[in-house]
């Protein structure tokens, strides 16, 4: 079976003849919640509601929707022992044919759910910035880059949105509440800069910089000059990571840094 690896606005300008399979309702354990959908065509698949023997049986009866020889608009799922699975909950899934009024509502519904994003705000797009930006790109978040150097930014990948400035500490300003931060530039000092800009805000639900426990102690008698407290300086993640593994590859970085912003932004 083939699922598309692309973003789902190139699926959907590829697929025009497509069924939306959605989650309805759930009961007890259950692999993904109400609301949950993916998109199937004749050859391929976008998205998962869950995966195994359940998520097989919804894409068998979307091609049989869109082949003309089913007229199952809904399926009531049990998910245990009968179909090979263990969750021991129930999916209601319902299907919808993508005709143009359904892709419209579809498309409102993504752009709401996107400015319902989380933000995630990178400073600095090198090694460990470009590796960071490539792991979030996955995950329900909106990324940007901000960055002093052009060369840098044109090294980003495309789904992060980039932002060239001379002064990245004045953006500090500009980033939503509840947003998250992650210092990783090439300049110590401006690291420092950004770094006090966003411990001054209290309503921001991580803020990280790249480092060692040197440039921690380092900041934080800098920090104190500057006039932040201990409160504030407590609320610095440095380095950023965590310690649990000694891998220092960007993308080991990357991924163990994305796990702490996920756990930040789901418990603020």
């Amino acid at each position: 079976m083939k699922f598309a690896v692309d973003s789902l606005e190139a699926f959907l300008e590829r697929e025009y003849k497509l069924v939306i399979v959605e989650i309805k309702q759930t009961f007890g354990s259950t692999p993904r919640e109400a609301g949950t959908f993916m998109l199937v065509s004749p050859t391929d698949a976008h998205g998962t509601i869950g995966g195994g023997q359940m998520e097989h049986m919804a894409i068998d009866n979307a091609r049989a929707l869109l082949a003309g020889v089913s007229d199952q608009f809904e399926m009531d799922i049990p998910l245990g022992p009968d179909i090979g699975q263990c969750c021991g909950g129930r999916m209601v899934l319902t299907f919808r044919i993508g005709d143009d009024a359904t892709r419209a509502a579809l498309d409102l519904k993504l752009k709401e759910r996107l400015k319902a994003l989380p933000e995630v705000w990178l400073f600095g797009a090198g090694h460990v910035g470009r590796a960071l930006a490539d792991a979030l790109l996955l995950l329900p978040l909106k990324t940007y880059a901000v960055e002093t150097r052009k060369s840098e930014l044109d090294l980003m990948s495309a789904g992060t949105s980039h932002r060239l400035v001379a002064m990245p500490e004045a953006v500090v300003k500009e980033i939503a509440p509840g947003s998250a931060v992650v210092i990783l530039t090439h300049d110590h000092a401006l690291d420092f800069l950004i770094a006090r800009e966003a411990l001054a805000r209290d309503d921001l639900a991580y803020v990280g910089m790249i480092g060692s426990k040197t440039k921690r102690a380092t900041f934080s008698s800098w920090a104190k000059k500057e006039g932040l407290g201990d409160d504030a300086i407590g609320r610095l993640v440095l380095p950023i990571g965590g310690k649990a593994v000694s891998d220092k590859r960007p993308a080991v970085i990357a991924a163990m840094t994305s796990a702490e912003i996920l756990v930040a932004l789901n418990t603020r």
